[in-house]
């Protein structure tokens, strides 16, 4: 146990119809570590949840922002930090609803950040079963394939940037003003690619802290994550990580870089669609469905202003 104080720190979640995830995993973080600031941004599902949250914040002593719209989960986190930032704090841990990590962990994050103000750390974030769901991601340049880290040895030479999952940061307020916080533009999935992206191209360092870990409630809340399979997703699941791809491409690749993503547009949808598996296509043609409305919206789409690539390797602390 570290004796690190963290009350520097808000923990900043956004809920989307899962308060029950937040009474599973944020409240019993948030009692076993007094003097930590919560702030719960519902994007808005329907009222009865957004009571739910307001009795759930009341009770437990979190600040809560309700949402009369869902801002996705970028935007959420935004203004989640924003009421963090008025508080005066100087650390953000970025949490899912489905995610859980002890106050010991979260005590070795911010070491981390205390000593490296502009690192980006997240845990290795595990399934329940132990496995690991997360240790690091990187985004292939030529392909915009994603592989886990420790999967380097296997394509030599590749050009890679680095990146972390949103599902457990954390960051100083010193970065965050630097990045700029999330884009707007993703609403669902690819925006923890782009922060990375950020963090690397203002000077900043993504790192995954390999003595901290957290736990990740696969399909949780959104389907399951980018590095599950087999299970199938939410139409949202494949519309925005289809759209999505095309979008950071557009907004962060030189012109032959984007010609390449764009090329490959039908296989990585397709590869999007395969992660939910074959068999759901047996009685539904809403995966494709929403493959395809992905793709016409992520070819559409044009950025202002586009951002330059940038890569770094991921350090391991």
């Amino acid at each position: 146990m570290t004796d690190t104080n963290l009350t520097s720190l808000t923990v900043v979640v956004v809920n989307f119809g899962s308060s029950a995830l937040l009474e599973e995993n944020l409240q019993p973080l948030s009692r076993s570590a007094p003097g930590l600031a919560v702030v719960v941004v519902d994007n808005f599902t329907d009222v009865a949840e957004q009571n739910r949250v307001s009795a759930l914040a009341e009770r437990e002593g979190w600040q809560h922002v309700l949402s009369p719209t869902n801002l996705g989960f970028g935007g959420g986190m935004n203004v989640g930090v924003a009421r963090a930032q008025q508080n005066g704090c100087a650390h953000f841990l970025l949490l899912n609803p489905d995610a859980a990590i002890v106050a010991d962990q979260v005590a070795r994050l911010l070491d981390v950040v205390s000593e490296h103000p502009l690192t980006l750390v997240s845990p290795r974030i595990l399934r329940p079963d132990g496995t690991v769901w997360f240790d690091g991601s990187d985004l292939y340049l030529d392909d915009g394939r994603v592989r886990a880290t420790r999967r380097r040895t296997d394509h030599p030479g590749a050009r890679t940037t680095p990146w972390l999952s949103g599902a457990c940061l954390l960051v100083s307020d010193e970065l965050w003003c630097r990045i700029g916080g999330f884009s707007d533009d993703y609403f669902l999935y690819w925006e923890d690619v782009e922060l990375s992206q950020r963090a690397l191209q203002v000077g900043g360092t993504v790192a995954v802290c390999a003595d901290a870990q957290a736990t990740h409630a696969q399909g949780g809340t959104q389907g399951g994550g980018q590095h599950s399979a087999g299970q199938a997703k939410s139409y949202s699941y494949y519309y925005y990580n289809v759209r999505n791809r095309l979008v950071y491409a557009a907004r962060n690749l030189d012109a032959p870089d984007r010609r390449r993503w764009r090329r490959r547009s039908v296989p990585a949808a397709w590869e999007v669609i395969a992660r939910g598996g074959r068999r759901q296509l047996l009685t539904s043609v809403r995966p494709l469905i929403a493959a395809a409305r992905g793709l016409r919206d992520g070819l559409a789409y044009r950025p202002d202003p586009a951002a330059g690539p940038t890569a770094a390797p991921t350090r391991t602390i």
